[in-house]
This record gives C-alpha cells, structure tokens and sequence, in this order.
C-alpha cells in the first residue's frame, strides 16, 4: 500500500474523530445554553440533540457538494439513513433490547414516512435541482416547528422528557457552553474537510464512484455519534433516546443533507439511487417500524430483530461490493 494511500486512510479517520468529537461537544454545549434559557428538555432532545447527531453527515455532504461531488453527499445521506436503522438500532438492539414507551416517538413515526416520501417525489425526475434543495429545506423548518409544537403539547410525564432531562447538562454556565459550541462547529468544520479529501481521494484511487464511497465508508463514519449514542443510552436503560435519536437523525438526513447539498450544486441521480438505495433505505425502516411500534402496547426491539436488521445490512454491503465489481 502505497504511502499516499495511507495518508488519504488516516485523513479519514481523523476527520471521523474530530466529527465524533465535535459533534459532542456541539450537543453538550447547544443543550446547555437552551436549558439555560428555559427551553424544556423535551423540546431541546427533538431539535438541538437530533440535529446535532446529524451534523457529521450536513458538514460532510456541504463540503462534499461545494467541492464538486454531489454524488458523495447523496451516498452520505441515504448510506447514512441505512446505516442508522440497520447498524446502528440492529447493533445497539443485540446488546442491550430497547422497549419503547413514549408517545412522542409514535408521533414522529408518521413524520419520517412522510419526510421520506417526500424526498423519493422530488428523486423521481432523476435529480435534485436547486428548487428541491429549497423545498426540502422548507420541509425542515416545517419539521422543526412541529417538533417544538409536539414538545410544548407533550405531558411531562412521557418518559421520553424524563431521559433527555437526565442527558442535558446542569450547571454549565452560559458563556461556556457558548465556547463549547464554538468549539465543536471548528472542529466540525475541520473533520468534514479531511473526511471528504480522504474519502474522494479513495473513491478516485480505487476506481469506484462517489455515490458508492458516500453509501459505505463515508456513511458509517457519520454515523458513529449515532451508534455512540444509542449504545450509550441504552446501557443507561433510557431506550426511547436510543430510537429517537436514530428517527430525528434520519430526517434531517434527508431535509437538511440533501436540501444543504442540492442548494449549493444541483445535482443529477445515478440510476442506482432510485433502483437499489431509495427502496433499501424505505424498506429498512419499514421493517423498524414494523418491530418498534407496539401495535398492542409498548414498542420492543429484541435480540432477534437486531440481529435480523445487521443482517439485512450485511447483505446490502455485499450488493454494493457486487455491483461495484461488475
């Protein structure tokens, strides 16, 4: 392996960590400063908290698109959906089962399908124009507003309030937080920009294209402060974060990543997103859907169902190899 070749491998992987880290840091601070001024922290968990898991995948595939691979960002996106669901929920589900209680997520449930199809309707004319990116960044301040809107409604005593009341900090001052959240952006920033040099310059070495690099390496690595935080809360017996986190992340995904990405490079569609990864993407979390609803009571996602889900994306990672080899 050629010297170059590493160096592009330990770009990405640095840029990984500084996302992680970053990322973190973002959360902690932006958490802090809203609960400082008063915001609930149910309302602070839907917003500040699912944005901020996504922020690896909106820097990544902002950068990506003003550097001239939309291709990269698109991959990012959709892989990243994939991943979340299939990875991200089947790993945390196969070491710690998640039973799901609150009504808010249910509420969120009918959003998700609703985000989705509203992106596959915009993807079916075979690109993503300038116009779309804006509609689809519409759809997140719409989205945005309903999940402030479901936060004020919301009794207190949803044990999803009760989790995020314990997750957010307590007494970090303001000024602070604020530096923290300055910290994270830079950090963000930075990650973003070795992530998506490594990532390209890979794709371009191995002769494979953008959208393939986005759907795998790229989307794995952004999701890493999901899979951390869905771990993480689920050891913590707080299972209705684990599974919001993934669902509010999954929407901004699609809103913001692709709106972010579209509006900055409008973009044609590789047939391959509307024959394999769109119906990939929708069928996975139909298929979460179906296991975490709790259609006579409260939601479960059991070892088995975990297992299943990494087993379904273990095989979409085999297709991916297949058609890239031919």
């Amino acid at each position: 392996m050629s010297t170059v070749i590493l160096l592009q491998i330990l770009a990405v992987l640095v840029g990984f960590a500084l996302l992680m880290w970053g990322a973190d840091r973002f959360v902690m601070g932006s958490s802090a400063t809203a609960r400082n001024l008063g915001v609930s922290p149910l309302i602070i968990g839907l917003t500040i908290v699912g944005f901020g898991t996504s922020a690896p995948e909106v820097l990544v595939s902002a950068v990506a698109a003003w550097q001239g691979n939309p291709q990269l960002a698109v991959g990012n996106a959709l892989g990243s959906n994939i991943a979340n669901v299939a990875l991200v929920l089947g790993a945390t589900a196969l070491i710690c089962p998640l039973l799901v209680r609150s009504e808010t997520l249910r509420r969120e449930y009918p959003l998700m399908f609703a985000v989705m199809l509203l992106s596959l309707i915009l993807m079916l004319d075979g690109e993503l124009s300038r116009a779309d990116g804006l509609i689809l960044l519409t759809g997140l301040a719409l989205l945005i507003y309903g999940m402030v809107s479901i936060g004020l409604r919301n009794n207190r005593r949803d044990p999803l309030d009760q989790e995020f009341a314990a997750e957010i900090p307590t007494g970090l001052a303001t000024r602070r937080a604020l530096l923290w959240i300055a910290i994270g952006l830079v950090a963000l920033l930075v990650g973003s920009r070795l992530a998506v040099w490594g990532a390209a310059e890979i794709a371009l070495a191995l002769g494979v294209s953008d959208l393939v690099v986005g759907l795998t390496i790229v989307a794995v690595g952004t999701s890493l402060p999901e899979l951390a935080a869905s771990v993480t809360s689920a050891l913590r017996k707080e299972p209705d974060i684990a599974i919001g986190n993934i669902i509010g992340s999954n929407m901004f995904n699609l809103l913001a990543v692709l709106g972010i990405a579209a509006t900055l490079r409008p973009m044609p569609l590789a047939p391959e997103v509307l024959t394999r990864d769109m119906p990939i993407m929708i069928g996975v979390s139909i298929a979460f859907f179906t296991m975490a609803y709790g259609f006579r009571g409260d939601g479960r996602l059991n070892r088995i169902e975990g297992a299943l889900l990494l087993t379904g994306y273990t095989a979409y990672l085999l297709w991916l190899a297949i058609d890239m080899t031919g």
